[in-house]
């Protein structure tokens, strides 16, 4: 039976991610997909994308808004984007997406199972299938608006879907994962990440079987009593699972952040990079900087499911597209996509030196967690945004308009002058 893996809130945070911005997104997540199918496989980059936790970090590392319900629509947009040169030759196959993209997803399926041989139809069933489920069998206030389908050349697959409560502002994030699912309407989900809002009607809970039946049993005799059947499901609702609470503040604090862990990426940064980036460092534009990025995305490449309950963190290592905690480093983030690119390629030729630099340099920041001591977060934060400049630090936030002129982008987002974030459609 699928595992559920816990719950978040997400703020519905409006806007649009820029160009700089999802063309770096795509890059990124193309190397970290792939890093992350070599050293462990199709099916455990499938396991990772059906874990909430995971999953927000991802976003955070890429430069997302560390808390925002638009990390889901631009990861998967990324990953669609990024994977689709490589998906033949990683055998991984990014479907559907936001609206009318979701509608499209049975129709892109069916052209992936042609290629690689495996039931389209069965594929295109499960898609409506766990889209109903979750529109339908699990009332919770949230109208779908984007069904992603990730689908490996085996048939395995996850699925990522998000709904929305414009009343209220927030959205719901749904993992569905293929591995050991025995039934679409007893437990199905990974799990289901989103606020929680007391009491609703899940009739896929597995205490909730009886109380399905009834109703099959309702409606062939009469329909009308459904709804009385449907009151009946309160007393089968699950246990409280575990909540990542994604706060409304946009700024991250050092409350939002595992210091000790910080400190220990930090450390080991500072000690581990210099043995086993000496090479690297070499290079203009590879420095300490870089290695403290690659040391973040290292743990989302390598780190266990209990490292990722503070998303925020993850945002130390390119900044946030709203200046959160610091503007996008674009020199570091463009450095590090150059590194991690470099490193694939030379480990699909057989050397996997510097790919596994990145290894050691993840499990070091493991063995500083208990000992290592680091600067104060609110004083790294403050040299990150003096840097920025310096940096190619780059946000969403625009100058305000002159009269007769235009709102244009600002470089390097929060340096002290009134700016205001340019509104569009929600995410």
């Amino acid at each position: 039976m699928a595992h559920r893996t816990g719950s978040a809130d997400l703020p519905l945070h409006g806007g649009q991610v820029p160009h700089w911005l999802a063309a770096r997104m795509a890059r990124l997540g193309r190397v970290v997909v792939e890093a992350v199918v070599h050293h462990y496989g199709r099916d455990e980059f499938l396991r990772r994308l059906a874990h909430p936790f995971w999953f927000q970090s991802f976003g955070a590392v890429m430069g997302m808004d560390w808390h925002s319900s638009g990390i889901t629509t631009s990861v998967m947009g990324a990953l669609k984007r990024g994977l689709a040169p490589v998906q033949h030759e990683l055998g991984l196959y990014v479907c559907g997406g936001r609206g009318r993209h979701s509608r499209q997803t049975p129709v892109e399926l069916a052209a992936v199972a042609e290629l690689v041989g495996v039931d389209g139809d069965s594929l295109g069933r499960v898609s409506r299938l766990v889209a109903k489920v979750d529109s339908a069998a699990v009332q919770d206030g949230f109208e779908l608006y984007l069904h992603s389908f990730v689908v490996t050349a085996d048939g395995h697959w996850a699925v990522v879907q998000q709904g929305m409560n414009t009343g209220r502002r927030q959205a719901r994030r749904y993992h569905w994962l293929s591995e050991g699912l025995d039934s679409f309407v007893d437990h199905p989900h990974a799990a289901i990440e989103g606020p929680n809002q007391g009491v609703i009607v899940n009739l896929t809970d597995p205490r909730a079987a009886a109380s399905r039946a009834c109703q099959v049993e309702l409606v062939q005799r009469d329909p009308d009593r459904v709804l009385t059947g449907l009151r009946s499901l309160t007393e089968h609702l699950a246990a409280p699972a575990p909540h990542l609470h994604m706060p409304p503040h946009h700024d991250v604090r050092r409350s939002d952040v595992q210091l000790h862990r910080l400190r220990a990426t930090l450390a080991a940064a500072a000690d581990r990079g210099p043995r086993d980036f000496s090479e690297l460092l070499l290079v203009p534009g590879v420095g300490a900087r870089t290695v403290l990025a690659l040391a973040l995305v290292g743990e989302v490449i390598h780190g266990a499911p209990c490292r990722f309950a503070d998303p925020a963190r993850f945002s130390i290592a390119h900044g946030g597209k709203d200046g959160h905690p610091f503007p996008v480093p674009l020199r570091v983030y463009d450095e590090t996509i150059r590194v991690l690119r470099g490193a694939i390629d030379r480990a699909k030729l057989g050397r996997e030196d510097k790919l596994v630099a990145i290894r050691r340099l993840d499990a070091q920041a493991r063995a500083f967690e208990r000992a290592a001591i680091g600067p104060d977060f609110d004083a790294f934060v403050a040299d990150e945004l003096r840097l920025s400049p310096v940096r190619g630090g780059r946000t969403v936030w625009v100058q305000p308009r002159a009269a007769g002129s235009r709102a244009s982008e600002t470089p390097t987002g929060r340096d002290g002058t009134r700016r205001r974030p340019r509104q569009l459609a929600l995410l």
